[in-house]
């Protein structure tokens, strides 16, 4: 079983004090016994218990490259990057910068992207669905292309490289692996199946419906000639101190896992403090690892 943590909001820091902030989080998560780190993809926040849009949040990849000069075990990556945020093959390079500066611990978290208002709000163009889904198709082959060496050109439906040299290329091998966010069960699974080596689902999604998406992943594997077992099961759940204690997320990582995740990604509804961590460090980690 691996264990990752998730920072979706910055609380309780500020912009002033930001920085020191998260350079002590991320340095404890790294020396923790943590396996993976992740941000959110967004530019205004999500609302709900993680902030209104105007709560502070600050750029996913930016943030990344922060980090890998930070740490020196934990995989980092997005959960998950948005498809239609940045052109295709700026993001492969960026995965491969990330890589090779964090000495082959970068994910390529990415999905379909969803949140409209902050799209629109900012002047970009948010597509309809088929068009976001198609885009997603397409990034996941210019990373295959681009990470194999090919120099040819990629002739898409929605993007076109004529020349797309990746220099240098990632140290992960073959390629950092592709995390691919949703649960979708005719696109984003088969995606999963045919592109990612890892798949992310909510684990409040609710068990049937868990148990089914994860039957149908396995189907499609089936139906592609590829091994279920070589994608990697994550989860995100969410931590809530503020309501629940430390053996409430034991209990609930230890049924998730028995559902047939190998991976969970925590989040944590509240403050994230020394005290927080130290709940996951102290008991949670052991708990779920032993």
């Amino acid at each position: 079983m691996k264990i990752g943590l998730q920072i979706p909001h910055f609380r309780p820091s500020t912009p002033e004090t930001m920085r020191g902030w998260l350079k002590d989080t991320v340095q404890t998560v790294d020396q923790g016994g943590f396996d993976s780190l992740f941000v959110m993809d967004h530019f205004f926040q999500l609302g709900h218990w993680l902030g209104e849009a105007e709560t502070e949040m600050i750029e996913g990849y930016t943030t990344l490259g922060f980090f890998a000069g930070l740490t020196e075990k934990v995989k980092i990556g997005l959960l998950v990057g948005g498809v239609i945020y940045r052109h295709p093959a700026v993001v492969i390079k960026m995965i491969s910068t990330l890589d090779v500066l964090s000495g082959g611990r970068a994910y390529f978290g990415i999905g379909a992207a969803w949140y409209e208002h902050e799209t629109k709000s900012l002047g970009m163009r948010f597509p309809p669905t088929k068009e976001r889904f198609e885009q997603l198709e397409e990034i996941l082959q210019i990373a295959k292309h681009m990470w194999s060496g090919d120099t040819s050109a990629f002739e898409g439906q929605h993007f076109k490289l004529p020349y797309p040299v990746n220099n240098p290329q990632p140290l992960s091998k073959p390629h950092p692996p592709i995390m691919i966010g949703g649960m979708g069960p005719q696109k984003t699974l088969r995606f999963v199946a045919k592109y990612g080596d890892a798949c992310n689902f909510f684990g409040g999604a609710g068990d049937e419906i868990i148990k089914e998406r994860l039957e149908i992943l396995r189907g499609h594997c089936d139906d592609l000639g590829r091994p279920y077992e070589e994608v990697e099961k994550t989860a995100l759940e969410t931590a809530d101190f503020e309501e629940g204690s430390a053996e409430d997320v034991i209990a609930r990582g230890k049924h998730l896992q028995g559902l047939g995740f190998e991976h969970l990604i925590f989040n944590i509804k509240g403050l994230y403090t020394p005290e927080t961590l130290k709940l996951f460090t102290d008991e949670i980690i052991p708990a779920l690892k032993g």
